[in-house]
């Protein structure tokens, strides 16, 4: 009533938002069922944002703890929305040339700077081919690679040295994830940087659906092992000793581990294997790892 009082009803801009809108509810259908195919559990509010993000030509920034599924997520999009991802992994010792592409010597002493000499990086394809550029732990990487990315997030073009200006094609994008500040080896993005990002955060989720992974992922079907298993690393999360707790990957290995073993009666043994690798004690407790092994997985076992 309010639409055909106020005359909009014929207006071609709000009947294209009217189809915007009915397409972004089929597209959103549509995903809960990729979703479900591809294995991805829960998440519905995060992947819903973050596909939302894409649709609208943004780039896209997920946060979350080690092990919450932000790559897995991110590949998830990119097929379900038919794009070609190129993967970077930050490293503090990355380098500018690394992401965009470099000279290969050989071929430059023979004929010169010319395009057949160059080779080209993760970002100069994603570039030409319109696709996406996913960069893991874009926090670790170098203020100087940082940097490089400033125009092809703004502007959709990057300057190649001796080449020239390269455009972006089609619908480029990138998606980075990093993890929280507290986590070693991390630094911060630069405000500038952070202004051409949308940004999702992905925590733990619930126990119920890391008992649905741990599922999906080691087809195994004794409930008291993956239970227990889910239980001990969710433990770990919540203990005063332990600065940053295990995510549902440990729970995975420990199953894994412990069903190689000869199964649950084995939880503890395949707990001192998955957990010391992916727990981080605080300072004041580094040398009670065994410790407190088993004191959570005895926990874990009695209330089992």
């Amino acid at each position: 009533m309010i639409v055909s009082s106020l005359g909009l009803s014929d207006c071609p801009l709000f009947q294209r938002s009217g189809i915007i809108a009915h397409m972004a509810i089929a597209a959103a259908d549509n995903w809960k069922a990729w979703k479900k195919n591809a294995g991805l559990v829960g998440r519905e509010k995060e992947s819903r944002l973050a596909l939302a993000v894409l649709q609208a030509q943004r780039h896209l920034l997920l946060e979350g703890p080690v092990g919450v599924g932000k790559t897995f997520l991110a590949h998830c999009l990119a097929r379900y929305l038919g794009r070609s991802l190129y993967r970077v992994d930050g490293d503090e010792r990355y380098s500018e040339q690394k992401l965009t592409g470099w000279f290969d010597p050989p071929m430059t002493l023979k004929v010169g700077y010319v395009q057949d000499a160059f080779r080209q990086g993760p970002l100069v394809a994603a570039m030409k081919e319109g696709g996406i550029l996913f960069i893991n732990e874009l926090n670790r990487m170098p203020e100087s690679v940082q940097n490089v990315l400033l125009p092809a997030l703004d502007e959709r073009l990057i300057d190649i040295p001796h080449l020239g200006q390269l455009r972006a094609q089609g619908p480029f994008q990138v998606i980075a994830t990093q993890n929280p500040h507290e986590f070693v080896a991390t630094s911060h993005l630069s405000e500038a940087l952070k202004d051409r990002f949308e940004w999702v955060a992905l925590d733990y989720q619930s126990r119920e659906e890391e008992i649905r992974i741990v599922q999906g992922q080691t087809g195994v079907a004794d409930e008291r092992l993956i239970c227990g298993a889910v239980d001990l690393a969710r433990a770990t999360r919540t203990d005063a000793r332990v600065r940053r707790g295990a995510s549902v990957r440990a729970a995975i290995s420990i199953v894994d581990i412990a069903s190689a073993l000869g199964g649950v009666d084995h939880l503890e043994e395949a707990a001192r294997v998955a957990l010391p690798t992916r727990i981080q004690l605080r300072e004041e407790h580094q040398d009670s790892t065994g410790d407190l092994i088993q004191e959570l997985a005895g926990s874990e076992k009695k209330n089992g």
